[in-house]
């Protein structure tokens, strides 16, 4: 495997995990405002990074159930 070609396959995985992240982020946001801005305000992240990983495991968990 060359080194242009793993390059290409390494920033395809981080732009998939960027993406989804990133979508993550934005259902937080529509779906549970409060402990967003909570965390904000406090400058705490841990409520954040625990809301987000609950929305992964859930979406995750869903999609295994579908297929």
């Amino acid at each position: 495997m060359s080194l242009a070609r793993f390059s290409l396959s390494l920033f395809g995985v981080v732009g998939i995990l960027a993406a989804t992240l990133a979508g993550a982020t934005i259902w937080l946001l529509l779906t549970d405002p409060v402990t967003v801005a909570d965390a904000v305000a406090q400058g705490e992240v841990s409520p954040l990074v625990r809301a987000l990983a609950g929305a992964l495991y859930e979406a995750f968990r869903d999609i295994l159930k579908y297929l």
